[in-house]
């Protein structure tokens, strides 16, 4: 089996010397381990570094995001032909050495998508400011409602793919990958097992994704939700109906509770037409949810393509 670790990077001439050294270049039952730093346009010597440890290098222009620069590394695997891919972060609070335990339950046909988590085993617990620790929580208890699984952790940036997993992979957000990479193998039901990690976490560090934990959890969200909005279309948009609907009934009921008791709708006539109001967008949007329900169709069969255009390069390859 060919392994291909990709290292996304920001500013990390610090510690990707140390990451990449740590790697191990030679782990059983697999015959080639390739190393590929994807730099997202830093402006410090990380692309220095990688040359100097004579690693691939695949350089962003400018800072693309996180997601552009996962995307990149993730062509280059299916694109290479690699039965496995490890991504791992640049800023050294990962264990390197950790890449055999990732690899372990793909290796044993147990697992297509194997993540790291930091949250899994109580002894484990990353020593991290609390509202980071919080937001992650709440982050994956989200998750865990979409895909009606129980994880610990969807927002670590060490995992393992098989190549089922890389070829089924369609990502589109720019921000991050972490969230929709879970959703999206998820709905495909594919096998996903967690393995519990130790990280190192620095008092200065500050992220290279966000100013704040603020932002990042908004622009995550955002993802999270459309992901969640093309994949189950019909319970997205049906869930804003019920929303709707419920508002209302409750201005129907102030009308109908007016006319049980005083025989007449005055004085509050007004709340039947807002309740109309209400009720008719709540219609709207389940006729949305049906219209996108049979949209999503299309999608899949489009993401079935895909997956055997890039399996039939794959062949052609070989």
């Amino acid at each position: 089996m060919r392994l291909l670790i990709i290292i996304p990077c920001l500013n990390e001439e610090k510690n990707l010397g140390d990451v990449i050294r740590k790697i191990p270049k030679s782990i059983k039952g697999i015959s080639e381990v390739k190393i590929l730093v994807v730099d997202d346009g830093s402006t410090d010597g990380t692309a220095n570094i990688a040359r100097a440890f004579g690693v691939e290098l695949v350089q962003n222009v400018y800072n693309m995001g996180l997601g552009v620069t996962f995307d990149k590394g993730l062509q280059y695997a299916i694109e290479n032909d690699f039965d496995i891919m490890v991504n791992i972060d640049g800023d050294g609070q990962f264990a390197s050495e950790d890449v055999v335990r990732l690899l372990e339950p793909i290796q044993n046909s147990e697992a297509d998508f194997v993540t790291g988590s930091r949250f899994i085993n109580k002894s484990y617990y990353p020593k991290m400011p609390l509202i980071k620790f919080w937001g992650n929580k709440m982050m994956t208890h989200l998750i865990n409602k979409l895909v009606a699984r129980k994880f610990y952790d969807v927002s670590c940036g060490f995992r393992a793919y098989s190549k089922e997993a890389l070829l089924s992979l369609n990502l589109q957000g720019e921000f991050t990958y972490t969230q929709e990479a879970f959703l999206n193998l998820a709905f495909k039901r594919l096998k996903i097992k967690e393995v519990p990690i130790k990280v190192k976490y620095s008092a200065d560090r500050r992220s290279r994704i966000a100013p704040n934990i603020f932002t990042y959890g908004l622009r995550s969200a955002r993802i999270i939700l459309r992901t969640y909005r093309d994949y189950k279309p019909l319970s997205f948009f049906a869930g804003i109906g019920d929303f709707f609907f419920l508002i209302a009934l409750f201005f129907e009921s102030i009308l109908l509770f007016t006319y049980l008791t005083r025989g007449s709708f005055t004085p509050h006539i007004w709340s039947g037409f807002i309740g109309g109001i209400f009720l008719f967008v709540s219609i709207v949007f389940f006729v949305i949810g049906i219209l996108a329900d049979m949209n999503d169709r299309i999608r899949l069969n489009q993401e079935k393509i895909l997956y055997y255009v890039r399996k039939q390069k794959i062949n052609r390859k070989s």
